[in-house]
């Protein structure tokens, strides 16, 4: 029987950082509110008002295929995890693939919100154990500086910019991505989303006027339903595997919000030193955040090593992923 593994991980972050006394200046807020209530010191920034998202996947991937040893043309697919697409089409995937030479391969994208990583990660995983595909790339790449209106001090401190790819391969070691549970609350829908520029309300004067081309978040609900909703993925995914929080050897979420990240950990019983956690260091970077948070402990782990993730977002959709570590 085929398995997933993950036989490669790269991130990207864009080299401006806007830290909290900076984003002071722009709004109604400072380093002990922000701090306090997010866990957040500072985000990376991709300024550059002529790139998106794709300029940071392809950085991402290139990373990738150098430190896997890759070439381009070995790569049978990518699947590109975004909320912030470069255009609504052509899709980002396909810019990202033509960007890194990937001659031979197909590229879409999915939207899941911010468990769209762990969502393309089961997608591709599902390509290799069919044997329809032998080298996936799944990457996420999020430019969420634009979509956040950086007058609303409720929501602005929150997010940054980013990308995480992974390159998955068959293996008949029991490794890799081993299980995933997923679920959707489409009652959540005006919780967390943009209200203008899609086809049921398209762009137009009232609409920037009234800004609503920016996030919106209530974020009373999305935390608590945040916090219900990943503990409830990460037990059922555990409990399906034989698993609990002493056999974990490592969790990792979404990092949304310091306080959710605590919540959820804390929910499940989980030592806090096995909880993965950057969240200070770059903020929400949406779909990206995961992937970015492993690359950064990746000297950490080791082959062998059970992790759980878990993500919720948008839409409301959120899962758990049970990983055996192969790196």
């Amino acid at each position: 029987m085929l398995n997933a593994r993950i036989s490669g991980i790269a991130s990207y972050a864009p080299d401006d950082i806007l830290d909290n006394n900076m984003l002071s200046q722009m709004v109604d807020t400072n380093d002990e509110w922000i701090t306090t209530r997010v866990g957040i010191k500072e985000r990376r920034i991709l300024k550059d008002p002529t790139k998106g998202s794709s300029f940071m996947g392809i950085k991402c991937v290139e990373r990738l295929l150098e430190s896997t040893g890759t070439k381009p043309e070995e790569v049978d697919l990518l699947i590109c995890a975004t909320s912030n697409p470069d255009y609504r089409f052509p899709s980002t995937g396909s810019i990202i693939a033509h960007g890194c030479g990937l001659s031979n391969a197909y590229a879409y994208d999915i939207q899941a919100a911010c468990a769209g990583f762990l969502v393309a990660l089961q997608d591709g995983a599902a390509y290799v154990r069919s044997g329809m595909r032998k080298k996936v790339v799944v990457v996420s790449a999020e430019k969420m500086s634009s979509m956040t209106n950086y007058t609303d001090r409720a929501t602005c401190p929150l997010f940054g910019d980013g990308a995480g790819a992974m390159l998955l391969e068959p293996t008949e070691e029991n490794v890799g991505i081993i299980d995933g549970v997923f679920h959707i609350d489409g009652t959540g829908l005006e919780h967390l989303w943009m209200p203008a520029g899609g086809s049921a309300k398209p762009a137009s004067h009232e609409t920037i006027d009234a800004q609503e081309h920016y996030v919106i978040q209530d974020g009373r609900n999305v935390y608590k339903n945040a916090v219900t909703d990943m503990l409830e993925s990460s037990l059922e995914v555990m409990e399906r595997n034989g698993l609990t929080v002493d056999n974990i050897d490592w969790f990792c979420s979404h990092q949304a919000n310091l306080r959710i990240i605590e919540a959820v950990g804390g929910r499940l019983g989980i030592d806090s030193n096995k909880v993965l956690v950057n969240i200070e260091k770059y903020g929400n970077t949406s779909a990206a955040s995961i992937p970015l948070c492993l690359d950064e402990y990746k000297d950490r782990l080791k082959k062998g090593d059970r992790i759980i993730l878990t993500a919720f977002g948008a839409g409301f959709t959120w899962g758990a992923l049970y990983v055996i570590w192969d790196l």
